[in-house]
């Protein structure tokens, strides 16, 4: 059974449309422990919504993960980990953070309760409704 994650990112720093154009990449940075546990608990094939921070503020695309977590190789902190993700394209709207709090349905979504989480868990139900809002079935 897939599980539903989001993940943020700086759009300054890494951008979606950088993964796009990239068409997978190695998902680094999380220091966070309680991010870094989610992570980790991402399986191949759960479904992924990217959220751009910044001047943004808004779910814009959907990835795929690749890969089970494993250390970063990029640091020698052995508690770090990262995944592979895939783009699986661009919401034809965004999402913006405004319109998500402002529903019910995702009053105990991460993104709204821990605004500096940057990888949570979000149900399938949630999940479904911001790909809907972002302009997909």
């Amino acid at each position: 059974m897939s599980s539903y994650w989001i993940v943020k990112t700086e759009p300054s720093t890494y951008s979606y449309d950088e993964l796009e154009r990239q068409k997978t990449a190695v998902w680094d940075g999380v220091k966070n422990n309680l991010a870094l546990k989610h992570l980790r608990q991402m399986m191949p094939g759960d479904r992924v919504l990217v959220y751009h921070t910044g001047d943004e503020k808004a779910v814009v695309g959907v990835a795929q993960v690749m890969s089970q977590a494993y250390p970063d190789p990029k640091q020698k902190d052995p508690k770090l980990a990262v995944v592979d993700l895939k783009a699986a394209g661009r919401l034809p709207q965004p999402v913006p953070l405004g319109e998500i709090k402002k529903d019910r349905a995702f009053a105990d979504l991460g993104l709204v309760r821990m605004g500096r989480l940057s990888v949570m868990p979000a149900s399938a139900e949630q999940f479904q409704r911001l790909l809907k809002l972002g302009g997909l079935k």
